[in-house]
């Protein structure tokens, strides 16, 4: 049974904690006599609490947004949401870009029965290219309406069979039709195979997600660049001569019918849409799964939970124009997570609410398909019957799609290697990060770390709670705990010398798999038997903190179960898992200073791998940290925005965090203090040479900086 989470952070001792602390007491000087016998030892749950945290987050958000379209009962009421939407949109993904020159040309074309096909290239961002094709009708009279089609995550982009029979679909019904290769699909690919075309990384999806993550360092979102794409494409059909402005629509399937829903937040000249398949699940939301419905990095919006915006907001500024969702009642378990369908349900219920509001409730539609994800023959009729009722004001249904063919690939390309890289120089999303990067120049003196990365200090009073104590060869070892948030205990090990000094300060240990490596062959053992206490714990997240497995079918939960799934989820609810641990270092630092057979001693951090970083916050926030040692460290946030092929964790970063502070400003914040670097790396975790790191501290007086990455016992007891 667990217990029930007290109310504050000090967090009291229990009798039967205080019982077996006086019984371990004297056992630290030197294990004169025998112990008492072992009394049972409750460990809880540890799994549950990173999800029960972010279930507390979830619940807020959830609460928060539900008041707020409570109020939507009137005309002005959703007049004002549809205004907040949109401003909150463009500040929780970086800010509206400033329109360029699109610098539009053809590069060849080709005729069928009923349509043309032009290759075109446009620039959303200046040399930022997007390879389109424009599918013109061939029969009936101009100006005919128009409609972006938007694609899903197909590896050959706009050449994906499917799509391709919806576009000509449209064409040969008469719409005028432009399909364009998203980021890092199809001709756009910026991590490209041998070949120079499509992805060489696991899936589409990545594409969008590792540059994504260097984004959020520098303020900017995948999210932002997609939209803008979109935007801009928008502008080259709206402004085409045979198209009637008036009546332009936007469609697409699974990731395109995303982006079909962040466009219609967005572009009021949207006069209709149809997204299918898109991702219509908040994150936040009734019977919160954790981590929740993360995804590609342009899906998740950070900071949307304390702001009270969800993806469902996105469809709301297009009220009370036309509105078809159509979703597949299998995503709940074979695309999606187990609320896709029920938090959808529920969210259309809302959203048609806003739109009986304006007098329109005819105009919201939602239709489940029994079959899988994806754009299948059906749903592309409906798409058909909605743009032909709402743009072309014909009410007749389509009975069979018109005769559609797909291509081969080469014959839509609109380069002649199927790269916009190698045939138009373009810029790639790293590239354009990377400038950006360039022209941040971080401040000298860290902001307020705490408000930063949302981590949470600790109360005075903070105690460890003892749950059981076993003799090793050199130490006792006694098992705790400490609250470091409601619902959340981070446990320990503690070593307990046989002789001890008083000289020698307490260690705590903090390694990527935990408190896993507690034997007596590893090195803590080792670096008791030199006297020196050793706490070794485990963060969230990380050793027996690691998360439970998410509800859901087998390929869903066993994804969502990993760390990154996880580092998203604490994005989008606002507290980074960077922080969360960081707390999680200083509830453990303040509560040992408490802990009787250690208090008094000065307490030095020694850290490993990717928990470098919460450390060197932590230590910068906590001035009774007298030392650090960090043995393969990142060497500084900026070496990620800088290296295409990084592998540091998400867990690690904060957004916007080069305007703010990097590692090297840290460390030099915590002066006198002394660090120890041992080993720095880069960002695809490789040294960096000595000389180099001794570069990136050049102004940085009180750090020492060691070559190899020692951690052994000489290593963890030289203070």
């Amino acid at each position: 049974m667990i217990p029930r989470p007290r109310d504050t952070l000090s967090e009291a001792m229990t009798r039967r904690d205080l019982l077996r602390t006086t019984v371990a007491l004297p056992l630290a000087g030197g294990l004169r006599g025998q112990p008492a016998p072992a009394a049972r030892v409750d460990y809880r749950t540890y799994s549950r609490c990173l999800p029960d945290h972010l279930r507390d987050l979830a619940a807020r958000a959830y609460e928060k947004r539900t008041r707020e379209l409570a109020k939507l009962a009137t005309p002005e009421a959703v007049r004002r949401r549809q205004q907040w939407v949109r401003e909150t949109f463009w500040r929780l993904v970086g800010g509206m870009p400033e329109r360029t020159p699109l610098n539009a040309r053809v590069t060849g074309a080709f005729k069928r029965d009923g349509y043309r096909v032009e290759k075109i290239v446009y620039e959303s961002r200046p040399r930022f290219f997007i390879p389109a094709n424009l599918y013109v009708p061939t029969r009936g009279e101009p100006p005919f309406p128009g409609v972006l089609f938007q694609m899903g995550h197909s590896l050959n982009g706009k050449a994906a069979g499917v799509y391709q029979k919806c576009c000509q679909g449209l064409a040969r019904l008469g719409y005028l039709v432009l399909g364009f290769d998203p980021m890092g699909q199809g001709e756009r690919a910026y991590y490209p195979r041998e070949s120079g075309y499509m992805t060489r990384l696991a899936s589409a999806d990545d594409e969008h997600t590792v540059p994504g993550k260097q984004m959020l360092l520098t303020g900017d979102t995948s999210t932002r660049l997609q939209v803008w794409d979109a935007i801009r494409s928008l502008d080259y059909l709206a402004a085409h001569p045979l198209v009637d402005p008036k009546r332009l629509a936007s469609t697409g399937n699974s990731g395109g019918g995303t982006l079909t829903m962040m466009l219609a937040a967005v572009d009021d000249r949207l006069a209709a849409a149809a997204a299918s398949c898109p991702n219509t699940e908040n994150v936040a939301c009734a019977d919160f799964n954790p981590p929740g419905a993360t995804d590609d990095a342009e899906q998740n919006f950070i900071g949307a939970g304390p702001a009270g915006f969800a993806r469902w907001d996105l469809f709301y500024p297009l009220a009370p124009k036309p509105l078809l969702i159509l979703v597949s009642a299998r995503d709940f378990f074979g695309t999606y997570s187990p609320n896709y369908l029920a938090n959808g349900r529920e969210e259309f219920a809302r959203l048609r609410h806003a739109y009986e509001a304006l007098g329109a409730g005819d105009r919201v539609e939602w239709y489940e398909t029994p079959l899988p994800h994806g754009l299948a023959y059906e749903m592309r009729l409906r798409i058909y019957d909605w743009f032909g009722k709402w743009l072309k004001g014909d009410p007749r249904p389509v009975t069979e799609e018109p005769p559609v063919e797909p291509e081969p690939d080469k014959t839509l390309w609109v380069t002649q290697s199927g790269s916009v890289v190698r045939d138009f120089g373009s810029e790639t999303p790293f590239t354009l990060n990377r400038k950006r990067a360039a022209a941040i120049r971080t401040p000298a003196k860290p902001p307020d770390l705490a408000a930063l990365t949302g981590a949470r200090r600790p109360g005075a009073e903070l105690r460890p709670a003892v749950k059981g104590h076993a003799r090793s060869v050199h130490a006792m070892v006694e098992a705790v705990e400490v609250r470091s948030a409601p619902r959340v205990w981070v446990p320990a090990y503690v070593y307990l010398p046989r002789a001890t000094d008083p000289a020698h300060p307490l260690v705590l240990a903090l390694e990527p798999s935990g408190r896993a490596r507690w034997r007596e062959d590893e090195v803590y053992e080792a670096v008791a038997a030199q006297g020196c206490p050793v706490c070794l714990a485990d963060l969230r997240g990380i050793g027996d903190l690691r998360p439970e497995f998410p509800r859901g079918a087998p390929g869903h939960a066993r994804w969502h179960q990993d760390e990154e799934a996880f580092a998203w989820s604490s994005l989008i609810l606002g507290e980074p898992l960077l922080g969360q641990r960081i707390t999680d270092i200083l509830a453990l630092a303040a509560a040992l200073r408490n802990y009787s057979p250690v208090r008094g001693r000065r307490l030095v951090i020694a850290a490993r791998g990717h928990l470098t970083v919460p450390a060197l916050f932590a230590a910068a926030l906590d001035a009774r940290i007298d030392e650090l040692y960090l043995a393969g460290a990142l060497v500084s946030y900026r070496s990620i925005v800088e290296m295409e092929d990084y592998k540091h964790p998400l867990a690690n970063f904060v957004p916007d965090v080069l305007r703010h502070a990097d590692l090297p400003q840290i460390a030099a914040s915590i002066a006198p203090r002394r660090i120890r670097l041992a080993g720095p790396v880069d960002a695809a975790g490789q040294p960096v040479p000595e000389g180099e790191a001794r570069e990136v501290y050049r102004a940085v007086s009180n750090v020492q900086i060691t070559a190899e990455p020692a951690w052994d016992a000489a290593a963890l007891s030289r203070w």
